[in-house]
């Protein structure tokens, strides 16, 4: 059968319109060397800067650090040990990103995203690039709502808003993992979640965290991203990213994320390794010089969005570890010169049992008073104000108070019931109802006729008291959020039966010292 000449011409045609397959263009790199977790790469002249990248022969993932004009400085994510010189690399056009949703409340995953408590793969396919823009000003609100953390001397002294980032810094072993911990156990049953990410810590000690937090039924309500110190410093590196993004996922559907930065001395080192790796000239301390943009581009991130943008808000609570007490040191003035205030932890009353070992002096919140309730602002009013002073006395207290004016003896006295009953045991965060209820017995004299080695005891016995007798005052102060007339003399009345029909009816059953609403001083 022969075949006509226009007919060949058709299917001539009929296959080049049936020819589909697109060209595929790979931007591909040689690895010139290869170390301490660092490759050198020749060529990918269109990677972006925190592009992920491939060493196709080993199967590792890299990340694009260093762009310089004749080679790329990536950083391995993960074993670097099976990389050798002449490998091939190929870029992916992915920036770095992490799964996010609500998938990963509950569980525990690497600075990637991976999940490594063997409860399975995450169900979730939606990413976010480990790093943002932060919100500008005008996508932000006012700070105007409370984080209850649980701790009287925080809630009550350095109250933390939602949006807001406040510092916790102090010498290591001093509670600042304990102050975090309790803050995350406190919002169970709440509308926050929480992301806990451990940086550079002993894989034991996170263990412990994470059995602490099921244990309490927080990790109902929790993300932990692990980085541990036996990963690699890159992994390091971007973990806090990594949270950040999880957090922020959750920010912009209208809802309320905490973050917890356990520590970021410790960032700033694993950067610090990976800075001069990457040949970057080191400043002060051998830190880059952009040590500073590293935390603050992080941390500038947490915010509480306007009501057009939903409302949400990622509260952060970074760490720093101090050495011998020195907040002046490089990164820790860094760090308090980006956040809303900080909470300062003093080694000298930890260790004479003053926990949480709160300095008032050297603590502070910038914007969190503006979202107290008007109860804790009328029972905390002058109490930072009345302990610094009492702090500055209790050098006198060693040598007895029988020298002493009445006015020094009293500010004395009624400053060591106080600091006894911000006292607060580990693990046992308390309802804002209860820390009113107890704020403002102490500062109305209820205390001045107990002896100091017996206030924690008068204080379970009182709020035990007000949850079995008085259960509805409690839930009034709840409702009111301030103390009226009314509220003060039902508060004043219960806790005058209570005295009375206790064992510290001894002495008296009203008060001797009547102080102002507000007000720690004897007047």
């Amino acid at each position: 059968m022969s075949i006509r000449a226009t007919e060949i011409g058709d299917i001539i045609k009929e296959q080049i319109a049936g020819f589909d397959q697109g060209a595929t263009v790979t931007n591909v790199g040689t690895v010139i060397s290869v170390g301490d977790g660092l490759a050198n790469v020749y060529g990918l002249s269109n990677v972006m800067a925190s592009e992920l990248v491939e060493f196709p022969k080993s199967g590792t993932i890299g990340l694009a650090f260093n762009l310089e004009e004749d080679a790329v400085g990536v950083i391995v994510l993960g074993e670097y040990k099976d990389i050798e010189e002449g490998d091939e690399v190929r870029s992916t056009g992915q920036i770095a990103s992490v799964p996010v949703g609500p998938a990963l409340v509950g569980r525990v995953v690497n600075a990637l995203g991976q999940p490594i408590d063997g409860k399975g793969p995450i169900q979730t396919t939606k990413r976010r690039p480990i790093e943002r823009i932060a919100p500008g000003v005008i996508q932000r609100a006012n700070v105007d709502t409370a984080l209850q953390t649980g701790i009287k001397a925080i809630d009550a002294m350095i109250p933390i808003g939602r949006g807001q980032r406040e510092l916790i810094i102090g010498d290591r072993q001093v509670g600042k993992s304990a102050i975090v911990m309790d803050t995350i156990i406190n919002q169970k049953g709440g509308d926050v979640i929480c992301i806990y990410v451990a940086i550079g810590q002993k894989t034991a000690q996170i263990a412990q965290a994470v059995r602490i937090l099921e244990d309490r039924g927080a990790m109902e309500h929790t993300i932990v991203v692990v980085a541990s110190a036996a990963d690699p410093a890159p992994l390091q590196y971007i973990a806090p990213f990594s949270g950040t993004a999880m957090g922020e996922e959750v920010m912009e559907a209208g809802e309320n994320a905490l973050i917890v930065y356990d520590d970021l001395s410790k960032h700033a080192t694993a950067y610090r390794e990976v800075s001069l790796l990457g040949r970057r000239p080191p400043g002060r301390e051998a830190y880059p010089g952009d040590v500073f943009y590293l935390h603050s581009r992080l941390l500038e991130r947490s915010a509480k969005l306007s009501d057009e943008l939903g409302g949400g808000s990622l509260t952060s609570l970074p760490m720093i570890e101090t050495q011998a007490s020195d907040v002046s040191a490089y990164i820790p003035t860094n760090v308090i010169s980006i956040t809303d205030g900080q909470i300062y932890l003093e080694p000298d009353l930890f260790y004479a049992g003053v926990r949480p070992a709160i300095n008032v002096g050297l603590s502070v919140s910038r914007v969190g008073g503006a979202a107290q309730i008007k109860a804790v602002r009328q029972v905390a009013g002058r109490l930072r104000l009345d302990l610094a002073q009492y702090r500055s006395l209790a050098a006198f207290a060693q040598f007895g108070t029988s020298d002493l004016d009445p006015t020094t003896r009293s500010q004395i006295e009624v400053g060591q019931r106080m600091t006894e009953i911000l006292k607060q045991g580990q693990y046992q965060p308390m309802p804002v109802e209860e820390q009113v209820a107890i704020l403002w017995a102490a500062s109305n004299g209820f205390l001045a006729d107990v002896p100091v080695d017996q206030v924690r005891a008068f204080e379970a016995e009182y709020l035990e008291h007000l949850r079995t007798a008085e259960p509805g005052l409690l839930a009034q102060i709840v409702q009111r959020k301030a103390i009226d007339d009314d509220l003060a003399a039902a508060l004043r009345t219960a806790t005058q039966n209570f005295k009375g029909g206790s064992r510290f009816a001894a002495r008296s059953a009203t008060p001797t010292t009547t102080v102002a609403s507000g007000s720690i001083a004897a007047r």
